[in-house]
């Protein structure tokens, strides 16, 4: 997605379309990896030298709470990131530590959900061993 039509969904999501906003949200898009802030904040400094962690973690903020991105509470450590806001969860290995999409069913996410609450958001996780450390162990 270019630079306008990024702008343009950052507008139609009430976020000022800054240059930092702008980098962070094309990275997300473009790196499915969950990637952790500081790992975004690494990447982009290359390119935006005066970018500070601080530009980062407002920016991924500002997208959160814009529902543009998803903010994964999977590791008590350091939050993930996730430009994916499609229904899914998430898989997290406890040895490599990568993250991984787990397609899921509309209806079992459905079926998931307590009874007269107000859901307005959901988070299933597995976590154990990846296939590749399966094959390592």
């Amino acid at each position: 997605m270019d630079q306008r039509n990024l702008a343009q969904v950052l507008q139609q999501h009430g976020v000022r379309p800054t240059q930092q906003r702008l980098a962070v949200y094309q990275y997300l898009l473009e790196h499915r990896t969950h990637p952790s802030a500081d790992t975004v904040y690494e990447a982009l400094v290359k390119q935006y030298p005066t970018f500070s962690r601080t530009t980062v973690y407002n920016s991924l903020h500002a997208l959160v709470e814009a529902s543009l991105i998803r903010e994964l509470p999977l590791d008590a450590e350091e939050r993930h990131y996730d430009a994916d806001i499609g229904e899914h969860g998430h898989f997290l290995c406890r040895h490599c530590r990568r993250i991984a999409d787990v397609p899921l069913e509309r209806t079992l996410m459905q079926a998931l959900q307590p009874q007269g609450y107000a859901v307005d958001g959901q988070e299933i996780t597995f976590s154990g061993l990846c296939p590749t450390c399966v094959a390592q162990a």
